[in-house]
């Protein structure tokens, strides 16, 4: 699967999608200033699924229908083992096709996938 990890991800989630995923952080793109908009654009047109820890992104996909799939994380580093596991499921469970067009919250104890209308 393709990813875009952007800023706010933590480097040991970069870890976990980094074995055996086409992973890019934002940072290596020259995104580390850009906007929630043009990170989201950047996924979009690279076919990529945007990873964040940014809860902003929900206005962007559902109010303005702007962008690609996203995989929101909601995690602590308490939480990271659990995340990473219900992360796993996400992956074993959906498709890449079907990643792109959803919006995933992802949790501890679960997660929550919406279908996109785009």
């Amino acid at each position: 699967m393709r990813f875009l990890l952007d800023q706010d991800v933590y480097a040991i989630v970069v870890k976990f999608f980094d074995a055996g995923h086409d992973v890019v952080l934002a940072a290596q793109i020259g995104l580390s200033q850009a906007s929630d908009e043009e990170i989201l654009r950047i996924a979009q047109g690279q076919n990529r699924i945007l990873v964040t820890r940014d809860r902003d992104y929900g206005n962007l996909i559902f109010v303005r229908n702007i962008g690609t799939g996203v995989i929101y994380l909601r995690i602590l580093p308490k939480t990271v083992n659990s995340v990473h596991n219900e992360l796993a499921k996400i992956i074993e469970t959906y498709s890449e096709v079907e990643l792109e067009r959803a919006f995933v919250v992802v949790e501890s104890d679960g997660h929550r996938f919406r279908k996109l209308s785009f």
